[in-house]
């Protein structure tokens, strides 16, 4: 009976000796057997080892050939993964300041909550918000001024 296990472990030495990866060199010994397989079904194979051996030889050199025009293929044991989730710490961070912000903001008369918002998180100017609630820009200014002065004195000893 053929020690095929030794075989195998000799091309496999001899493609890793080639630059393949153990990865690789077992998945070429592999589709090595089978096309040697497949092969003496219907012929005659007077040294199966050197079959097997130049069929694996074969198939690492087109595989080589291959990356070269197609690009590496990379397997996720070369890649590495960076996590660029913010870590857990500022993720509550950012909820309690947000909390403390809607805490702040229903401290504010419904007027100049709106004024505020509209200026700070809608963008408008100064002047389209005067016109939507019918106002002075003036007025729309102080109401601002006064909710970002507010606002920096409640955040501030948190």
């Amino acid at each position: 009976m053929k020690d095929w296990a030794s075989v195998f472990r000799a091309v496999k030495g001899a493609l890793m000796r080639r630059g393949r990866t153990e990865h690789d060199a077992d998945d070429l010994v592999q589709d090595a057997w089978i096309r040697f397989d497949s092969y003496q079904r219907d012929h005659t194979v007077d040294d199966p080892d050197a079959f097997l051996m130049k069929v694996a030889l074969n198939l690492s050199i087109d595989m080589h050939r291959g990356r070269r025009a197609h690009g590496d293929e990379v397997t996720l044991e070369d890649v590495v993964i960076i996590d660029t989730s913010p870590p857990a710490e500022d993720v509550l961070q950012a909820r309690e300041r947000t909390e403390r912000l809607g805490l702040f903001l229903g401290r504010l008369t419904a007027k100049t909550r709106d004024m505020f918002l509209a200026h700070r998180f809608e963008g408008m100017t100064y002047k389209e918000i005067a016109r939507q609630h019918g106002v002075s820009v003036s007025t729309v200014e102080k109401h601002v001024a006064r909710a970002s002065v507010q606002l920096t004195a409640w955040m501030e000893g948190w």
